[in-house]
């Protein structure tokens, strides 16, 4: 009998041992402001941080937010340190042969930023840049698009980040910054350093260099984790979560 009740006070224990919950590893570059940067607490905070941790209280589990250089995120997911990619990383077919993608989460033109009176130009075509010195961050899709088309009029001048492009732009290094029309906006032209500065011509859309949207990579040929991320998404668009992460941070703009 002592036995008895020794064995169904241990399974009681057991039963009412808490589940531990799932942990992903999320990584983003935390240096490209409003989508994610660093706060004065020194942790990471933005619209990208925001919404992975929507989608892990979708799926249940927990984000552990993993900061690293942009030219890591992709190694990071092939090494294990990484599960996860949620960094504005555009969806191209060059990306594609890396890493699989779910379905787009953002979605904004690419514009020139420059001080203001510089381009009076609606269309910026390489010809009207030439000799003019244009800064952008390194191995992006940005990047792809000035090299493929610009680089043979201007000098394109590249970075470790977006800020530093307009840290670059702010002391007379480079004539313009080539980047995303929310980023440029919200992390540049509206804060006390972007006084005197402009978005400049027509925006930028191109497919081929600049993606069909920013999605979520994850590793090659983990279907399951990129399906269950899709679903997420989908509910956190459909229940208004997603929303009103927007507004917090674009009022502005819509970035879906």
């Amino acid at each position: 009998m002592v036995r008895r009740w020794i064995g169904l006070l241990t399974l009681g224990l057991i039963v009412a041992l808490p589940v531990r919950a799932e942990t992903l590893k999320v990584a983003m570059e935390g240096a490209y402001p409003p989508f994610e940067e660093i706060g004065e607490d020194g942790r990471l905070k933005g619209f990208n941080v925001d919404i992975a941790n929507a989608l892990c209280a979708e799926m249940q589990a927990q984000c552990e937010l993993v900061r690293l250089e942009w030219d890591d995120l992709i190694p990071a997911l092939d090494d294990g340190r990484a599960d996860l990619v949620v960094s504005s990383m555009s969806i191209t077919a060059e990306r594609m042969q890396l890493v699989d993608f779910t379905e787009k989460y953002t979605q904004t033109p690419a514009f020139f930023f420059a001080r203001e009176g510089l381009v009076n130009e609606v269309i910026l075509s390489p010809r009207r840049l030439a000799g003019k010195r244009i800064g952008v961050q390194r191995d992006t899709t940005f990047d792809n698009l000035l090299s493929a088309r610009y680089e043979p009029h201007a000098t394109i001048l590249r970075y470790d980040s977006a800020t530093q492009a307009y840290e670059a732009l702010y002391n007379g290094e480079v004539d313009l910054v080539f980047d995303d029309a929310v980023s440029g906006y919200m992390g540049f032209l509206n804060t006390p350093r972007g006084v005197g500065f402009e978005r400049v011509g027509g925006k930028i859309v191109s497919p081929k260099y600049l993606g069909r949207g920013e999605g979520i990579a994850v590793r090659k040929g983990n279907v399951e984790l990129k399906e269950r991320i899709n679903r997420a998404l989908s509910a956190i668009l459909e229940n208004g979560t997603y929303k009103g992460i927007e507004r917090k941070y674009f009022q502005q703009f819509s970035v879906y």
